[in-house]
């Protein structure tokens, strides 16, 4: 009679089959990154007028009392009222973690969308800053701010539109009886041109200073004073986008065969390339609307993550949601005290400044180290 029991060796292969891609490479970027998150974290929850020792905000971020309370996350996560608690607690907790949690969800957003938009465009230039959606993004939301007002429920949405259409018109003008990564680039970076012309227009129609100082922080990118609700908003379309994304990563790597290596495997290569699209634009508008334009992290961090796990679209999606986040988080702690630390001033820079200052150069780097930059 035959054993109904399955061999180890089947056992082995299974594991093998799902967990063989989570590789030594992948498993030393995702510690990393959670440690780099975890000590910015601490350095911005103990800085501030309230200010605490490292170990001080160890212990309240930490602290069993809020982590397994759940009447004060629910409170934080849908609005309710929030249960009492220490001086300390609540300026962690309420004021200074959030900003944490916000650069956390937009790292992941813009990495994973620039690694959808690279697979894509099989190019490894592409991102939703060079190819026009973090512009038109960005101009649904100033139109919102300046122009009609009282939509902030809705801005994930309204700046996924706005992505949407200003990503398809970047197709628009780059088809030819079909697109290159020259084409793309080119246009996208005319549509972004175009768009952030019309966005400083705006200005002429904002009604306060205060609208006109709102505005700025969307165009540059900053995490000032994000708090729980943009926690709330930005929360649900970025797990619906790492879902989506993580469940699209054997199509994105049939992508990158090229389109006749794709069709002759069955897909329908135009149907997925706008599917996933629409993913890389979701996940990119749900950074926008709570953080503004943060520019070339979508470039800078696939292009690490690629060069550290390799071209495999399930380990560089993995790789891109905890890297994401460790590039982010640290750039905002060097965006908040680098004024404090050189100037003595308690100014503190928007974070898309710094992520410029950090990609300008990275992107110089990319040109002169690679002869044909461009395709994957």
């Amino acid at each position: 009679m035959a054993s109904e029991t399955t061999p180890p060796e089947e056992y082995a292969s299974r594991l093998k089959q799902w967990f063989g891609w989570f590789d030594g490479s992948l498993i030393a970027l995702i510690l990393g990154s959670v440690a780099i998150v975890v000590a910015g974290g601490l350095i911005q929850v103990s800085v501030g007028t309230y200010s605490m020792s490292i170990v001080e905000a160890w212990n309240t971020v930490f602290n069993s009392d809020m982590l397994f309370n759940l009447q004060t996350w629910e409170a934080f996560l849908f609005g309710g009222e929030i249960p009492e608690m220490g001086e300390k607690s609540l300026i962690v907790w309420n004021i200074r973690l959030p900003r944490v949690l916000v650069a956390i969800l937009v790292g992941m957003n813009l990495a994973v969308s620039g690694a959808i938009f690279q697979a894509v465009t099989r190019n490894e230039l592409a991102s939703p800053y060079i190819l026009g959606v973090s512009s038109g993004a960005g101009l649904v939301i100033l139109l919102s701010l300046t122009v009609v007002g009282g939509l902030a429920g809705i801005l994930p949405l309204l700046a996924a539109v706005g992505g949407a259409a200003a990503f398809l018109l970047v197709y628009l003008i780059a088809w030819q009886g079909g697109t290159n990564p020259v084409r793309l680039v080119l246009a996208g970076v005319i549509v972004g041109t175009v768009l952030s012309s019309v966005q400083t227009g705006l200005f002429f129609f904002a009604d306060s200073l205060g609208v006109v100082q709102s505005a700025i922080a969307w165009m540059t990118g900053s995490l000032t004073g994000t708090g729980w609700e943009q926690v709330r908003m930005a929360l649900p379309w970025t797990v619906l986008s790492m879902v989506l994304a993580l469940a699209g990563s054997r199509q994105l790597n049939v992508l990158l065969l090229g389109e006749r290596t794709a069709k002759s495997l069955g897909m329908s290569v135009e149907k997925v390339r706008f599917a996933l699209s629409g993913v890389a634009v979701l996940a990119a508008a749900a950074s926008i609307a709570v953080a503004g334009i943060v520019g070339f992290v979508g470039l800078i961090v696939p292009h690490m993550v690629r060069n550290i796990v390799g071209s495999d679209y399930k380990r560089l999606v993995v790789g891109c949601v905890f890297a994401g986040p460790a590039l982010v988080v640290a750039a905002d702690v060097g965006a908040r005290l680098s004024m404090q630390l050189l100037f003595g001033s308690p100014t503190q820079i928007p974070v898309g400044v710094l992520t410029g200052l950090i990609g300008g150069p990275y992107f110089l780097y990319l040109m002169r180290k690679q002869q044909q930059l461009g395709d994957i």
